[in-house]
């Protein structure tokens, strides 16, 4: 039965500029609506949703219930990066809960093409991310066939954790193989501090989760992580 998909791929409607994603599995559930409209109202460009099966990494979290949930509250485009062992059966529960990208790991599928081309086809973005520890070389086959790469600067399941900074190199390796229509994005101890050394090495999209949600003014942290990332 095809898919009935109401989203549309933010990354085609990018120029390269630096944009803010704030990570939802940071925020405080309770008042998960009103930290939404302080992200955006501070001029956060999309919505980072953060998906943990309990078996590709260590934790579980959201599914796509709370992804059909914050579609409904919010028109922002919904980056959904699902840290699961079967993406392929997670790209079209996501592309059906509301997603406008889904974003999955080379770890985790033998048939990355054919799935950034069924996300296409629903008029969505396709990203594809690498754990801290598979070099950047392991998409240089398939890369051409995403809208975005996500270099991951701490080991995925987790939020809270410290930046690698030995992952600037690999921002600057994959920064080199994409095109001014691609998009790169970094996750993980992400901060006014971190980004502008990710920025400098090719980054424009940064997730950013306690650096954001768990600031006493979380507007004010949006904000100044915009300045460190120009």
């Amino acid at each position: 039965m095809p898919l009935s998909v109401k989203g549309s791929n933010p990354w085609q409607k990018s120029s390269g500029e630096a944009w803010v994603a704030p990570s939802l599995l940071a925020c405080d559930f309770a008042r998960v609506g009103a930290q939404i409209d302080a992200v955006l109202s501070a001029g956060a460009e999309v919505l980072h949703v953060d998906i943990m099966d309990g078996h590709f990494v260590p934790n579980l979290s959201i599914g796509p219930a709370f992804v059909e949930s914050v579609r409904r509250y919010t028109d922002a485009p919904l980056d959904v990066h699902i840290m699961v062992s079967d993406a392929a059966y997670y790209v079209d529960q996501f592309a059906s809960a509301g997603a406008d990208s889904v974003t999955f790991h080379i770890e985790a599928t033998d048939c990355p093409r054919e799935l950034a081309q069924r996300l296409h086809g629903l008029g969505l973005g396709a990203g594809i991310t690498l754990r801290p520890g598979t070099p950047a070389d392991a998409i240089l086959d398939v890369v051409d066939a995403f809208d975005l790469v996500l270099v991951m600067t701490v080991e995925p399941g987790y939020g809270g954790q410290k930046f690698m900074p030995e992952m600037l190199k690999k921002i600057e390796t994959v920064s080199a193989t994409l095109t001014g229509q691609q998009r790169l994005e970094v996750d993980g101890g992400i901060d006014p501090e971190t980004a502008g050394p990710c920025r400098s090495n090719g980054a424009n999209v940064f997730v950013a989760g306690s650096a954001i949600f768990r600031a006493d003014d979380i507007p004010g942290a949006v904000r100044e992580l915009r300045k460190a990332i120009g």
